[in-house]
């Protein structure tokens, strides 16, 4: 599951380094099951690898962990000083976990965790199911990225930095000839893939063997 794991802490990591933030990535070993200890449920009770700890805070959820990291540091990137634009944010940001991760995340265990890490075979169905709900959503990100530079407005922020990690694996799996179809989408991820902070992370992402 190391994609899975990998995007998920990457979400986190970009707004780390977005703020200059000094901070620690202490791995879990879910092959072995560490995700599951009694330690680690008391961080993150449903058993997943994400949890996220400043001081006495304990969190989890990648989503309120980067909104929090940002906040502490004042960021720019959620426009918490205009509330019009940060509705924007926050609404965006929720197309991005309901319409973008939902689907790129069957489309990366089908293509990438399967046969790279359990040695099966990619359910072509599933898959071609999950691209038309990513096609979708994409025909939205499109008509709105024509328009404005970013999803929120012509201002980076959260809810396109959140989109960074599942971009990048996107660009990993046999469907990233997709954005061939929708040119402001692709410019789009492009830009966000190379920001500094993304490129640094992206590093981190990358398999070890």
């Amino acid at each position: 599951m190391a994609y899975q794991c990998r995007r998920i802490v990457a979400r986190v990591l970009v707004c780390l380094e977005e703020v200059g933030a000094n901070y620690e990535v202490v791995p879990i070993n879910f092959s072995m099951g560490e995700h599951k200890s009694i330690e680690h449920i008391a961080r993150n009770p449903f058993g997943q690898v994400l949890a996220f700890q400043d001081g006495d805070l304990v969190l989890f959820e990648s989503r309120t962990i980067s909104k929090y990291v940002l906040r502490k540091n004042n960021s720019e990137l959620l426009k918490e000083d205009n509330l019009s634009d940060l509705a924007k944010v926050d609404m965006w940001l929720e197309v991005e976990s309901h319409k973008f991760d939902r689907p790129m995340s069957v489309i990366i265990y089908q293509c990438l965790i399967i046969p790279n890490y359990l040695d099966g075979e990619t359910d072509v169905k599933v898959v071609e199911e999950n691209v038309e709900m990513l096609k979708k959503t994409f025909d939205v990100y499109e008509a709105r990225l024509s328009k404005f530079k970013y999803l929120a407005g012509d201002f980076i922020s959260l809810a396109d930095l959140s989109q960074f990690p599942t971009a990048y694996y996107l660009m990993e799996t046999p469907h990233a000839s997709l954005l061939d179809e929708y040119p402001h989408v692709k410019a789009w991820i492009t830009d966000i893939l190379a920001r500094p902070t993304a490129k640094k992370v992206a590093e981190m992402m990358k398999p070890t063997a």
